[in-house]
């Protein structure tokens, strides 16, 4: 009997569940509510399923702005496993596109600190990318911090392979930014 209550428990209002994956409809960041932009599912090579993504960004903040000075947090709900050194493999030539060779060199250092500091994942861990103005961008994994990394150049970069001129994948990036 309990079992069937706890299916007729209503998610919050607002919250948003993409491949049965619920995101919260708002987190804190820096001792503020932001508000869930949107969430979407990516597929790699079309066919697989690998992470539902979930972006916050506080109200008001244009599409074309995410990358701006402004808090935000990209939580990426994992469907698949993937170990800790390959985050790199992927992430490297997304950075690659929309950087500069200076500015990636730039960014090389903090690049390599973040790389290190992943670990492996299997479905239904959550890694989050939160960027607060001033701190930095700290990234966890099911809600345990694991580094933070300064620098708004850095969180533009780095949240840029999802929200870029040429992200990680368009339909991603679109269904993200699209305010629901």
């Amino acid at each position: 009997m309990l079992l069937a209550l706890n299916f007729m428990i209503p998610a919050p209002a607002n919250a948003l569940t993409v491949e049965n994956i619920t995101f919260a409809d708002s987190t804190i960041i820096g001792g503020k509510a932001v508000p869930l932009r949107n969430a979407a599912l990516l597929r790699y090579l079309k066919v697989i399923k690998a992470y539902v993504a979930a972006l916050y960004l506080p109200e008001g903040v244009k599409a074309e702005a995410v990358l701006s000075d402004v808090p935000k947090r990209l939580e990426l709900s994992y469907l698949v496993s993937i170990r800790g050194p390959d985050f790199d493999k992927g992430a490297a030539p997304v950075l690659a596109r929309n950087q500069t060779s200076a500015e990636l060199s730039r960014l090389q250092g903090r690049l390599d600190k973040l790389n290190a500091a992943y670990r492996d994942v299997k479905p239904g861990d959550r890694y989050s990318l939160t960027y607060l103005p001033g701190r930095g961008t700290e990234l966890a994994l099911n809600d345990r911090p694991l580094i933070v990394i300064e620098g708004a150049d850095f969180a533009a970069a780095y949240f840029g392979i999802w929200l870029g001129r040429e992200p990680i994948n368009e339909k991603l990036k679109l269904d993200l930014l699209k305010e629901r």
